[in-house]
């Protein structure tokens, strides 16, 4: 179920949230992803620019909805990004950008979980992790349906463990491959599998009234 986006998930920061570059990612955008990492590599500030604007809205649609804490998602994506700069130089090949920041981000917010001492359902938001419906009519009792399954399946996720919610949230919403996310989350594909068939199997318990 996809949605819109709302200012909260849009990962559109004011400037003092950005990483300090002050690139001109437009000029390259006609360019692929493994070309402008290599010159950011090589130390293009405005190159490392396009790559903050491709990636830091991603990021932070995963962070919010592992976290659902603008702020803390916001300082998940900010301290990746900004190590991701740090980090540019010893990736071996230009391409393994992309899943290093998912990577990165997705153990710090694993670390942020861990650190909480209250369970995460317990202060769990639903509006604030679907604030915008992708379908909307004009039957306001529909709507009002739509509004209580998102605040179902909301519920549902933040439940999860931690490591089963990313694994969710990667494979379904970011369409990452099963070999990406063990890499992200330092386990092999087949824990991978294990643990996203244990997640929709309590989300779809948890759904099924919707079915």
């Amino acid at each position: 179920m996809a949605t819109a986006e709302s200012p909260e998930e849009s990962g559109t920061y004011t400037q003092s949230r950005r990483p300090p570059f002050s690139g001109k990612p437009g000029t390259l955008s006609g360019l692929d992803e493994a070309t402008i990492v290599a010159r950011a590599q090589d130390g293009d500030l405005a190159a490392f620019e396009h790559l903050v604007e491709t990636y830091q809205g991603r990021l932070f649609r995963l962070a919010y909805r592992m976290l659902n804490d603008r702020g803390e998602a916001e300082d998940v994506v900010q301290d990746t990004l900004t190590a991701g700069w740090r980090a540019l130089p010893g990736l071996d090949r230009s391409g393994a950008f992309g899943g290093w920041v998912y990577r990165t981000a997705t153990n710090r917010c694993l670390d942020v979980l861990r650190r909480r001492s209250a369970h995460p359902e317990d202060s769990m938001d639903s509006a604030g992790l679907w604030p915008a419906l992708a379908v909307q009519s004009g039957d306001p009792h529909r709507n009002a349906e739509i509004a209580a399954e998102f605040e179902c399946l909301s519920r549902a996720l933040a439940a999860l463990p931690p490591g089963q919610r990313a694994c969710w949230l990667l494979r379904e919403l970011h369409d990452q491959s099963y070999a990406e996310i063990g890499a992200a989350l330092g386990i092999s594909p087949v824990t991978v599998r294990g643990r996203l068939a244990r997640a929709r199997e309590k989300l779809a318990e948890a759904m099924i009234q919707w079915h």
